[in-house]
């Protein structure tokens, strides 16, 4: 039997994403899926959302989460299923809507890479790996920098809304 909802409740609840995770250890981190979705990214319903934008969106929070586990020492890089492209430094990620979610960076070897991802193709592997700046520099954190970007674009689009 379908639930009944008032237009207050539907509305909230399209803006609800729903989402799950079990752990075989008890002591595990908070993922993603356990954390409550930061202001930004509840702002707009998820109804409303391109799918590109909403699949940036939770890349942004899965990276953010996974670079939180890091040391000084290591920093994000995604590795490839198949073929012969080996690992990619994570230096920035985008989207295009309605279905395009890319990754800038580098190889291993400092070569310039971009994956472009259809949505419906998209599978993130996230490793740490040995940063490439010096010891005394910090490692590069693009999961920080991504947030921060979803909060300033919330508060532009506020701003907006309130003229």
């Amino acid at each position: 039997m379908d639930e009944i909802m008032t237009a207050a409740e539907a509305m909230e609840a399209s803006a609800m994403p729903c989402a799950r995770v079990v752990h075989c250890d008890d002591g595990t981190a908070p993922t993603p899926e356990q954390l409550p979705l930061p202001a930004a990214l509840a702002k707009k319903p998820v109804g409303d959302k391109g799918q590109a934008e909403w699949a940036y969106e939770r890349l942004v929070l899965y990276l953010k989460n996974f670079e939180d586990q890091l040391d000084k020492n290591h920093e994000i890089a995604m590795g490839f299923a198949g073929g012969t492209a080996g690992v990619l430094r994570i230096e920035g990620v985008g989207y295009f809507n309605p279905d395009i979610v890319t990754f800038y960076g580098a190889d291993e070897a400092g070569t310039k890479m971009q994956l472009i991802q259809h949505v419906t193709q998209l599978n993130v592997v996230l490793r740490a790996v040995t940063k490439a700046t010096p010891e005394a520099e910090p490692p590069r954190r693009i999961g920080f920098r991504l947030v921060q970007d979803l909060d300033e674009a919330a508060k532009i689009t506020t701003a907006d809304a309130s003229k």
